[in-house]
């Protein structure tokens, strides 16, 4: 494994980090959750990405108990809070009650005193910025947080927020987006501010949530069992690259990575590693053999030959429209 500074931080993570988004808590049973997360402890992963409202809270907890007896000074853990995590009108959102109560909840499913970062899931355009990060700075000067961050924030309200950051004494030191050869909406205006403020990207979804693996193939069904042929496992989200014409343009990068020696998981992910500005690639997984299989994407170095043969490829299915970092114009 290979580590990286988080931002302009001096907290290290690992290159590729690993995530329970849609597997701990609902895709998977828990034994099968506590054998990914020893087969990334295993593969030298030491940072682990969650959220409150992932299966219901069910997955911070899964997520705890997988840590049980590990030495926490060795870890970093994420986790966030912006979407609902109950049926209260005030169960959601930035507003100072909802991060209060929502920190205290987070720290008792972990089953640790402090998060390393605590991120603000979307922006929340019902609450003002101010009171936010007002809530952020008393986490982190409580100790229950070490860092702050965001998570599909636009350029500029990550500038925003880390002016605020700045003028209340705490780091906002990373933006957690969706990144990837297929979608690439915060290379125009994120990255670049993200550069000047010192704030990295943990990037989600790196492979496309298993389409840029190639098991997806044109004018058939989707194997069974896949995340496309499950609601509950983020199938919504992989719609929009389940066209005929993606898969089949996916399809020819498989000669890039057999070249490279790489499968095409590994391909994607060491992709994205490309970015200077990018801290870590959360994985996710709902067996221990595909953590063994993506981790192999940390340290590697493609070559420029081959990234200008990626985008070649890819052409005119790339997303780019910067205007496609959004977040709720009302709380969920």
């Amino acid at each position: 494994m290979e580590f990286r500074h988080l931002g302009r931080s001096g907290m290290l993570v690992s290159e590729i980090s690993y995530g329970n988004w849609i597997t701990h808590g609902s895709q998977v049973e828990e034994e099968a959750a506590l054998a990914c997360v020893r087969a990334a402890l295993d593969a030298g992963i030491t940072t682990f990405d969650t959220a409150d409202v992932y299966a219901g809270t069910r997955a911070e907890a899964v997520l705890g108990r997988a840590l049980r007896g590990e030495r926490r000074e060795g870890l970093e853990i994420f986790t966030k809070v912006y979407w609902p995590t109950g049926p209260g009108r005030n169960d959601r959102g930035l507003s100072r009650k909802h991060i209060m109560e929502s920190i205290n909840g987070s720290l008792r499913r972990l089953e640790t005193d402090h998060v390393d970062l605590y991120q603000a899931h979307r922006y929340d355009h019902s609450t003002p910025l101010e009171e936010t990060m007002e809530a952020f700075a008393d986490v982190v000067h409580s100790g229950k947080a070490h860092y702050i961050g965001v998570s599909e924030w636009t350029a500029d309200q990550i500038r925003a927020g880390h002016a605020l950051a700045r003028e209340l004494k705490i780091h906002l030191v990373s933006s957690q987006p969706q990144y990837s050869m297929l979608w690439r909406v915060i290379e125009a205006e994120v990255v670049p501010t993200s550069e000047e403020l010192g704030v990295g990207q943990i990037v989600w979804s790196p492979i496309a949530q298993g389409v840029l693996t190639g098991k997806y193939q044109p004018g058939q069904p989707p194997p069974a069992g896949s995340r496309a042929t499950d609601e509950k496992s983020g199938s919504g989200f992989i719609a929009r690259f389940m066209t005929d014409e993606v898969l089949t343009t996916v399809q020819r990068l498989r000669p890039l990575a057999d070249e490279a020696g790489l499968s095409m998981a590994q391909l994607a992910v060491a992709w994205v590693l490309q970015n200077p500005n990018v801290s870590s690639a959360i994985i996710g997984a709902s067996r221990p053999e595909q953590v063994v299989d993506n981790v192999k994407a940390a340290g590697v170095k493609l070559d420029a030959d081959l990234l200008k043969a990626i985008d070649d490829v890819l052409g005119s299915i790339v997303e780019r429209d910067p205007a496609l970092t959004t977040s709720p114009a009302r709380r969920p």
